[in-house]
């Protein structure tokens, strides 16, 4: 029971107070238990589970705080129509609008193509919009999504995509296709590119029956980079384009939609109904153009560390760890494991080991996801250096010499 001191005006407050630093001293203590030292070595941690871990660089920081601001929702924040101008002219495309996430650009973009409840959209089964958005299409959109097998490359067969789409246009017992949605770079594939050429004969494919193609561009720059174009060399081959600030580029917020004016005006209705109504936005915008500033030296960076890495873990000739060099393309490897679990792996890499300090003087911990049930995905970003690279792919080596002489 209470004392009588805990009933007064200032029990609340006072209450309050102790449970905080109770809660304080509890997150204190699991962080230096998760992240502490051994033998008096810092762990270092390389945190290669995506590229959206990544922290705003001072810069970032700095033009945040000074970005100059005004009602967003009212059109009337000066950096995000700054942006939002940068945006289009980067991506070839008539107008742009800014939003909270790219899982809402794809929303919205959706819902601005397929404007009749039941319409069909075609994509891979294993691209972001139909595994990783909460099935919003169906949800919200009430738009009836048919995923195709995805091919090694991240493309769809053509042939099976014409197939669908006529069999819609045939009779009164299909749905009609009204969009198309690619995913570049393809994540699930380990971030690898559509080719261009694969991009025209879609939208030409899309034309031909009246239906139109939304590109998901979480990571349009990566594909950009790599294949050493412009981003509106890709975007031309779409109707419309999502784009996200918050991976790669580094920006701790934001994505835009791409596209038509009359597309962008439909697209901003459709914000204010999903909640992406902004304020004093400017201060996301304003991140979102220092990460677009740079984005083709870093994100070339963090390809060329990718590489580094695959390159060095295939010299292991481990039994147990094998990658595809063909298939890394941008800032992901993605790791075949035999042997045991995925899970046990990242177990490993992530714990910090005695024998490891005594061996190399450093203590490395290795964060990963387990991306299937025989393999794991590793994504670069600005916040790993070449000289992380060098100690995750040492850890990696310790890990490895261990279990197979264990």
């Amino acid at each position: 029971m209470c004392c009588s001191r805990c009933r007064g005006p200032g029990a609340a407050p006072a209450m309050l107070y102790r449970l905080s630093r109770a809660a304080a001293q509890r997150h204190r203590a699991l962080w230096a238990r998760g992240s502490g030292s051994l033998a008096g070595v810092p762990t270092h941690v390389v945190d290669l589970r995506s590229d959206t871990v990544t922290k705003p660089r001072p810069a970032m920081r700095r033009a945040m705080a000074e970005a100059v601001v005004g009602d967003d929702d009212y059109g009337e924040d000066p950096t995000v129509r700054e942006l939002q101008a940068t945006a289009a002219e980067l991506l070839g495309v008539e107008q742009t609008l800014f939003v909270p996430t790219n899982t809402m650009a794809n929303l919205i973009s959706v819902m601005c193509h397929c404007r009749r409840r039941g319409s069909q959209l075609l994509l891979g089964q294993e691209c972001h919009l139909h595994v990783y958005e909460q099935g919003g299409v169906a949800q919200i959109a009430g738009v009836h999504s048919h995923p195709l097998p995805d091919l090694p490359h991240g493309t769809l067969d053509l042939a099976e995509l014409e197939r669908l789409i006529r069999r819609g246009l045939e009779g009164p017992y299909h749905p009609v296709c009204e969009l198309i949605c690619l995913e570049n770079t393809h994540s699930s594939s380990g971030g690898r590119v559509l080719p261009i050429q694969y991009l025209r004969q879609v939208h030409l494919l899309a034309q031909t029956y009246g239906a139109r193609v939304h590109l998901d561009g979480a990571r349009l720059m990566n594909a950009a980079v790599a294949l050493r174009v412009p981003p509106a060399g890709i975007v031309q081959h779409c109707d419309s384009v999502s784009f996200c600030f918050s991976k790669g580029l580094g920006a701790p917020v934001g994505a835009l939609v791409g596209g038509p004016k009359h597309f962008i005006e439909e697209a901003w209705r459709l914000r204010k109904a999903l909640g992406g109504g902004m304020r004093q936005a400017g201060v996301l915008a304003a991140a979102a153009l220092v990460g677009l500033a740079d984005a083709e030296e870093v994100l070339l960076r963090d390809h060329q560390n990718a590489q580094k890495f695959a390159k060095g873990l295939q010299e292991l000739a481990s039994p147990m760890c094998s990658v595809d060099l063909s298939a890394v393309e941008t800032n992901m490897v993605i790791v075949s494991v035999k042997g045991l679990p995925p899970e046990e792996l990242c177990r490993r890499l992530r714990a910090v080991s005695a024998a490891e300090v005594a061996q190399t003087g450093r203590a490395v911990s290795v964060l990963l996801f387990p991306w299937t049930e025989q393999s794991v995905r590793a994504v670069w970003h600005h916040d790993v250096s070449a000289e992380d690279t060098e100690l995750a792919l040492g850890k990696w080596a310790f890990v490895l010499r261990a279990l197979s002489t264990g």
